[in-house]
């Protein structure tokens, strides 16, 4: 498998299906917008057509791969040796209010390792991308994450569940701390974008809790591979499936996983 041939044809399908996003965005009709489980995780009919869009094209250039996706437009994989994890849409509650940031985050994992990622911001139209043993570049450029060492030095990003709220106050706690002792915490609200700025230096960290593998595949690899450091609140390598996620530049993660640490508790 040519996984540099693949990626190039992923970059392709997101740039495809993100201008349909885009087009969309400007005649979307509000009325349309369903809730899944839980208030506010909102999905709308441009999130499931967009997954189809992609499903049947990677079903294509992988045929024996299965899928992990968002919207369950397709079965769910059981433990095939290559999986597609797959976010149509990662800040739909952005897209469904004309915010200009949202993405499409699509990686292939091999048995339980991350080989690809494509982190495609569709307004700047900006193409993280990376394969494994090349750098992380962005659309054609090699990028790498920031050399701040310490939080004193760092801009940070972070995202709000949208229910599972019973360790709120842990949290809030945690940004407390962070918005003391940096320039300052953004949130805005998508964690694929939020990795992939981290990848390139906008961010040095970024910090969340209560997402899923379809959030974080894609960014996680693209920052392992412009040098970056990933782990779950734990400190362990459950971030992809485990719901908990610190990541950051190769120098700071240890700084912010203490704060984490010592606010969010057991």
């Amino acid at each position: 498998m040519n996984l540099s041939d693949i990626r190039n044809e992923v970059i392709g399908l997101s740039r495809d299906v993100g201008a349909f996003i885009a087009k969309e965005c400007y005649s979307f009709d509000r009325s349309r917008i369903e809730q899944k489980e839980g208030f506010n995780n909102l999905v709308s009919y441009v999130d499931k057509e967009s997954e189809r869009r992609l499903v049947t094209r990677l079903r294509e250039l992988v045929p024996q791969a299965g899928f992990i996706t968002e919207e369950g437009t397709v079965e769910q994989a059981r433990e095939q040796e290559y999986n597609w994890i797959i976010d149509p849409l990662d800040g739909t509650t952005n897209f469904l209010h004309g915010l200009p940031v949202f993405a499409i985050s699509i990686a292939l994992m091999h048995h339980k390792k991350i080989v690809l990622g494509v982190v495609y911001e569709i307004n700047r139209q900006e193409c993280f991308h990376a394969v494994a043993g090349e750098p992380a570049r962005c659309n054609d450029q090699v990028i790498s994450a920031s050399p701040a060492r310490t939080l004193g030095e760092s801009l940070l990003a972070t995202g709000f569940p949208y229910y599972h709220f019973e360790k709120r106050d842990e949290y809030l706690a945690i940004i407390k701390e962070f918005l003391e002792r940096t320039h300052g915490v953004r949130r805005i609200g998508s964690a694929a974008v939020d990795l992939a700025y981290v990848a390139c230096g906008r961010f040095e960290g970024f910090f969340e809790y209560n997402l899923n593998a379809w959030d974080v595949a894609a960014g996680t690899f693209i920052l392992q591979q412009a040098g970056g450091t990933v782990s779950d609140f734990s400190g362990g390598d459950n971030f992809l499936f485990g719901g908990e996620l610190c990541s950051a530049n190769g120098q700071i993660h240890a700084e912010m996983l203490s704060v984490i640490q010592k606010n969010w508790g057991n």
